[in-house]
């Protein structure tokens, strides 16, 4: 195994036996042994099935591997091998380090045993000591923020509290290399995004693997990856190149996408001078049930995770419509003024306001600051003194999920400046249903056309089917 190396996998394989009748698991277990002893050939009374076969590749240490594929192409396997929790059938692996894992829903805990006596047995297995998790307990008490509920039996335990648990434990045991399956889909946004940003500093000097079918998230937060089809290994490099190659092979099997609002005739968007653009399906597609429906969940100071110096502090964030209404529901594409109000808690020069639009993964959308506004005449507040920032612009079409907005307040330059405060998730946004397909976000079209030029001298006319080339 190369020093650099923390995973290395060598013409891996996992075999197992299936049986069509339940009696059949009886008799592979007897007749074959008094076969041998009468020196006749041992038959089998099972089919094998490969669900991973010749699987090679390595990991060096620090980098983040995704491992993709359709459901039963191998990859809970592959990684349940990697953790320890499987044997191979053939082939090895190496791994360096300590691995801490997050496999699927409910592996690992006891649903007999309460949180605090899980993270106990948990902890042990990873080769804590008592005294280890006794230091550690109350930040995975603190990181999985499940209340008195950490002292009553994981099996009342809704899905996203396991999850939160589970990702505790394994958040705080030091480990040198993690394995994700899935597992984060079912925590809520807040806690998904406090997560996010565990793995992201995780990164700067341990080994992620990390299975998902979301390919925005393995394009995101991945260095390179694995493409499984059938156990095998299809293609192995950046994890952009595999991403592409494999929704160029989903979409090839799959036939034609169709898209009810691409499908759509189009009209040209009537603007009337306004700079706001219509998308020319809008219409047609708000009448679906792909229309954009953006659920937005109201501030809650203290909810969220923040931190800075608190030369000022922020006190409301909230979306509102063009006539300044706050809003809790809103459409995908209509015009939107985001609002932001801080107290000065001290005498600011200079202050700067902003804002950040990220996905459930922490990967950032969009977002702006007052700098540039107030560059040119600076404004500056005395200690009591309110100070409101307004962004106006059209919400984007989100496709489904979670998404946060961070918002901020500084003062100084873009380069340079001292944060005051800022909160990570300050509002949660929610897109219940969307036209999206593809892409972080949709833009509003103004125009879209097809046309079909027959009259073209590029093509030459072809004979139509069925008829004579010599006619």
């Amino acid at each position: 195994m190369s020093s650099e190396a923390a995973i290395r996998v060598d013409n891996l394989g996992k075999c197992y036996h299936i049986y069509g009748r339940p009696q059949d698991r009886l008799k592979q277990f007897v007749l074959p042994r008094l076969q041998r002893l009468a020196l006749r050939k041992p038959k089998t009374y099972f089919q094998e099935f490969w669900a991973l076969k010749d699987v090679s590749f390595e990991v060096p240490r620090g980098e983040t591997f995704g491992i993709i594929g359709r459901n039963g192409s191998g990859k809970s396997t592959l990684l349940q091998i990697i953790c320890g929790t499987v044997c191979p059938s053939a082939g090895t692996v190496e791994t360096k380090g300590r691995v801490a894992a997050l496999l699927e829903l409910g592996s690992g805990f006891n649903p007999e045993f309460t949180g605090r006596e899980n993270v106990y047995m948990a902890t042990s297995l990873y080769g804590l000591g008592k005294e280890e998790t006794d230091a550690r307990f109350d930040a995975i008490a603190a990181f999985a923020d499940i209340g008195d509920f950490i002292e009553q039996p994981v099996k009342t335990y809704s899905s996203g509290m396991f999850v939160r648990l589970a990702f505790a434990v394994i958040a705080h045991v030091d480990a040198d290399i993690l394995a994700i399956d899935e597992a984060l889909a079912v925590g809520d946004a807040y806690f998904t995004q406090k997560c996010m940003r565990f793995l992201r500093k995780f990164r700067e000097n341990g080994t992620l693997i990390f299975v998902s079918h979301d390919l925005g998230a393995v394009t995101g937060l991945c260095d390179n990856a694995l493409w499984l089809e059938r156990g095998r290994a299809r293609l192995r490099g950046t994890a952009k190149d595999v991403v592409q190659a494999y929704l160029a092979a989903f979409y090839s099997d799959a036939g034609p996408a169709t898209d009810e609002a691409a499908a759509a005739s189009p009209s040209p968007a009537e603007s009337g001078g306004s700079t706001i653009i219509k998308d020319a399906r809008k219409e047609m597609i708000d009448r679906t049930n792909l229309r954009n429906d953006i659920e937005i969940f109201e501030f809650t100071p203290g909810l969220s995770k923040d931190f800075g110096q608190r030369g000022a502090e922020i006190r409301n964030v909230s979306l509102r419509d063009a006539a300044g209404q706050s809003l809790s529901h809103v459409v995908g594409s209509e015009p939107v003024k985001l609002r932001i109000e801080a107290a000065a808690r001290q005498s600011l020069q200079r202050p700067i306001i902003g804002f950040l639009m990220k996905d459930r993964l922490g990967q950032n959308l969009f977002g702006d600051n007052t700098y540039l506004t107030t560059r040119e005449k600076w404004i500056s507040a005395e200690p009591g003194e309110i100070l409101t920032a307004e962004f106006a612009f059209q919400m984007p079409i989100l496709p489904a999920g979670d998404y946060s907005i961070a918002a901020a307040i500084a003062t100084g330059t873009q380069e340079d400046h001292v944060q005051h405060h800022w909160i990570h998730d300050a509002l949660l946004i929610r897109s219940v249903s969307s036209s999206v397909c593809t892409g972080l976000v949709g833009v509003p079209m103004q125009h879209i056309n097809l046309s079909i030029d027959k009259t073209s001298p590029s093509y030459p006319q072809e004979p139509a089917y069925g008829a004579s080339a010599a006619n």
